[in-house]
C-alpha cells in the first residue's frame, strides 16, 4: 500500500486530513491502473538459467568421442527451445583433454565457481574414476554418457551417480558372446593399458567360451602397432578381438588392413570401428564386426529423428558416444519435468532421474539397482555402400538375464 505523507508547510495551507486521505487513496488506485497496463512478471524467463556442467575429452586422439558427446547434448537443448524440463539451461563446457588431474580441478571449479548441481559427460574411465567421488561427495549430480568404470558399477556405486552408457564389463560381456556366437576357438584379445582397456579384456573373457590365444596391453595413444601385429600373425588364432577407441582405433585398423589381416584373421571389435572413427577409416575398415549398444540404422521412431537431426546440423552420422549423450539429455528433460526445474533438492532430483521414463534411441531402456541401463547390444557390422562404408545392425545379441555387478551395489 502507498502512504503520502504531507508536509507541515502544506497543511498550514489549509490540506485537511480528509484531503490527504483522498490523495492516498487517490494514488493507489493510479499505481494499480498503471499495473494493469504492464504485462504480468514471467518469473521463469526473469530467472537466470540453470547451469549444467559437461566436461568431456574434446582435444586429441580422443576428441572426436567428447565432440559428439557435446554435440548431442546441445542439439537436444536446442530441439526443447534452450530448455530441459521446461527451464532455461546453459551448459558450462569444458574439455579434459583426457587429464585425470585436469578433469578434477575442472569439476571443482564447476561447483564452486559456477554453482552447478548437474554434471554429465565424461569420455574416458580413468578421468570419471578421478571426479565420481568428489563430485558425488558434493552432493552434486553425476551423469555419465560414456565412460563406465565397472567399481562404479557395484560396490563402489553412489545414489547420486547416473549412467546412460553401460559399464566396461558389461560392454565387453557382448563382445564375449558375440565371438562365442560367431563359433571363433581361439582368440588374440588386444587393448590399452588403463583403466577401461583391462576392464574390457576381463569382460571379454567373462562370457568367452573358447581359449584366450594372447592377451596384449598397449600405451595409451600408441601410434604404431608394428610389433604387435606381428606377435598376433605369428599366434595364428581364429580371430582377434580389439578395443581401441578414437585415434587409436583409426591406427590399428589401418595397420590391420595394411598387413593384409583384415580379411584374413576376422577382426571383432567393441569402440574401435564406430561413427567417430569410420569417416576416417572408410572402405579400410569394411568386412570388420563389432558389438555395439547402438548403431544409426536402429528401427525406432526416437532414434529415426535424433539421426535425420543430427546428421542435419553435423553433416556426419552420429555414434554411440552421440546417442548415449542424446539419451542423458532427455532423462535429465524428464526428471527436470518431474522436479519443476527445482535442483535445490538433490535427493528429490535422484528420485526423479531413477524413476524417469523416456524413450531411449537405442530401443528398450530402464535403469537397474546401480542406475546403469538394462538395455540391448547388437552386432553391427561394417559393409561397402555406394557411399563407401556403412553401419549395418544384424540383431541383438542375446543379453544377460542377471548382472552380477549390480547385485554388488548397495545404495545409501
Amino acid at each position: 500500500m502507498t502512504v503520502t505523507l504531507v508536509p507541515r508547510s502544506l497543511r498550514r495551507r489549509g490540506f485537511t486530513q480528509a484531503a490527504t486521505r483522498t490523495r492516498a487513496v487517490m494514488a493507489v488506485l493510479g499505481a494499480m491502473a498503471a499495473a494493469a497496463l504492464l504485462p504480468a512478471p514471467v518469473f521463469a524467463a526473469d530467472a537466470a538459467p540453470l547451469k549444467i556442467g559437461f566436461i568431456g575429452t574434446l582435444s586429441g586422439p580422443g576428441g572426436a568421442l567428447g565432440q559428439d558427446q557435446y554435440d548431442a547434448l546441445m542439439l537436444a537443448v536446442e530441439q526443447k527451445g534452450g530448455k530441459l524440463g521446461g527451464v532455461p539451461v546453459q551448459i558450462v563446457r569444458e574439455d579434459d583433454q583426457l587429464k585425470p588431474d585436469l578433469a578434477l580441478q575442472e569439476a571443482q571449479q564447476l561447483i564452486s565457481r559456477d554453482g552447478v548441481k548437474i554434471i554429465t559427460g565424461v569420455t574416458f574411465s580413468n578421468v570419471m574414476m578421478a571426479i565420481h567421488k568428489p563430485v558425488t561427495s558434493a552432493g552434486v549430480v553425476l551423469i555419465g554418457s560414456n565412460a563406465g568404470p565397472t567399481q562404479l558399477a557395484g560396490a563402489g556405486c553412489s545414489p547420486l551417480f547416473f549412467s546412460t552408457s553401460w559399464n566396461n564389463d558389461e560392454l565387453h560381456e557382448a563382445g564375449g558372446q558375440l565371438v562365442t556366437n560367431l563359433g571363433y576357438k581361439r582368440v588374440y584379445v588386444m587393448a590399452p593399458n588403463y583403466q577401461a582397456g583391462r576392464d574390457a579384456v576381463s569382460g571379454f573373457k567373462r562370457d568367452y567360451r573358447g581359449s584366450i590365444v594372447d592377451e596384449v596391453y598397449t600405451q595409451v595413444n600408441q601410434p604404431d602397432y608394428s610389433a604387435e601385429l606381428s606377435q598376433l600373425q605369428a599366434a595364428q588364432p581364429d580371430a582377434v578381438y580389439v578395443f581401441y577407441p578414437g585415434g587409436m582405433g583409426v591406427n590399428f585398423v589401418k595397420q590391420y588392413r595394411q598387413a593384409g589381416l583384415l580379411g584374413k584373421i576376422p577382426l571383432i571389435s567393441v569402440s574401435t570401428i564406430d561413427g567417430t572413427t569410420l569417416p576416417a577409416l572408410k572402405e579400410l575398415a569394411v568386412g570388420a564386426i563389432t558389438s555395439a549398444p547402438y548403431s544409426p540404422d536402429l528401427q525406432n521412431p526416437q532414434n529415426a529423428q535424433f539421426v535425420a537431426a543430427f546428421t542435419k546440423k553435423y553433416g556426419r552420422v552420429p555414434s554411440m558416444y552421440a546417442a548415449q549423450s542424446y539419451d542423458a539429455a532427455t532423462l535429465l528433460d524428464t526428471a527436470l519435468t518431474a522436479v519443476k526445474g527445482n535442483v535445490s533438492d538433490s535427493k528429490a532430483l535422484r528420485r526423479a532421474l531413477a524413476g524417469a521414463k523416456f524413450q531411449s534411441v537405442r530401443g528398450p531402456f530402464s535403469f537397474d539397482a546401480n542406475q546403469f541401463p538394462r538395455a540391448g547390444f547388437y552386432r553391427v557390422d561394417v559393409v561397402r555402400t555406394a557411399n563407401g562404408a556403412s553401419f549395418e545392425a544384424k540383431g541383438p545379441i542375446v543379453p544377460k538375464v542377471n548382472n552380477p555387478i549390480a547385485q554388488q551395489c548397495k545404495m545409501n
